[in-house]
């Protein structure tokens, strides 16, 4: 094939790609449009969703709900209206409306077989929020694995805990409605329960007394409630001395401490012995024949 031949190939193919981007011109500027009309939709309901969810938001502030079931409706909402945002850019580039309800459903059949734990921790979430075991605020402890801390979040599918040494535990809302935990600041008022050793050759009567004044001392153990001090066991290196008194929640760890340190202060003042765990052995001197 000469020179000549080859261009005159080459024309032939331009110009019938020239004359099928003319016959097609009006279908890609329509298609060019709409796809600017999507993207522009995208942001701009995009804008409008942030701020719907802010105004949900200062609307949940002022009727004080649930700071949980708060998180939890502006987590499902955020999900809801952005899959409405798609269906609608869908249905704008000309997808077939029942088409697009076919692909949801099917992907959504498709998604439910995958993500069977992701929805067990869907609904745990909900069960959550309806039975209240907890709320945002409160310190627990997830008795499987023993995570503990303040519940900062309850999202859709997780619950965020702070630990005391400021660490975030995410644990799966089906694991706590499925478990048994404990709520600690579930009460207004706590027990103090107390086990003080001391040693046999100590004055019991003595070291009671030591406990009720410090038990009268301390302004944050509530007196209208029982106060005890007990034997609570006769060890084997120490008579242990139980106490119980009752406290505000908030000023359980406080009051434990001070009262142990003030005891252990007095105790070492009275002379009364805290003995720590030891075994006497006596020697017995063999008697001659």
């Amino acid at each position: 094939m000469d020179t000549t031949e080859i261009t005159e190939e080459t024309t032939k193919e331009v110009n019938a790609f020239l004359q099928q981007l003319q016959n097609h011109s009006p279908s890609l500027i329509n298609m060019g449009i709409k796809v600017v009309v999507s993207l522009v939709v995208f942001f701009v309901g995009r804008i409008l969703i942030n701020w719907f969810r802010r105004i949900v938001r200062k609307a949940f502030e002022r009727s004080k709900i649930d700071v949980g079931v708060a998180q939890f409706i502006d987590s499902l909402l955020k999900i809801v209206l952005y899959v409405l945002l798609i269906i609608s850019i869908a249905t704008n580039l000309g997808v077939d409306t029942a088409s697009v309800a076919a692909v949801i459903a099917s992907a959504g059949v498709a998604i439910g077989l995958a993500l069977q734990g992701s929805l067990s921790n869907f609904a745990g979430g909900v069960l959550i929020l309806l039975l209240k075991p907890f709320v945002v605020g409160d310190y627990i402890i997830e008795d499987t694995c023993k995570n503990e801390g303040t519940v900062k979040e309850i999202q859709l599918f997780y619950t965020k805990l702070t630990t005391i040494d400021n660490r975030t535990i995410v644990i799966p809302n089906g694991t706590l409605a499925n478990n048994s935990l404990t709520n600690v600041t579930d009460k207004d008022e706590r027990r103090l329960d107390l086990k003080i050793g001391i040693s046999y050759e100590a004055d019991l009567k003595e070291a009671k007394k030591i406990i009720a004044k410090l038990l009268e001392k301390e302004a944050r153990i509530r007196t209208d409630k029982e106060i005890l001090i007990f034997v609570d066991e006769l060890a084997a290196s120490a008579v242990v001395l139980g106490v119980r008194a009752w406290v505000k929640t908030e000023d359980f760890w406080d009051v434990k401490w001070k009262f142990l340190e003030d005891v252990k202060q007095e105790m070492d003042s009275a002379g009364i012995e805290i003995p720590y765990q030891q075994v006497a052995v006596h020697m017995c001197q063999p008697t001659e024949k």
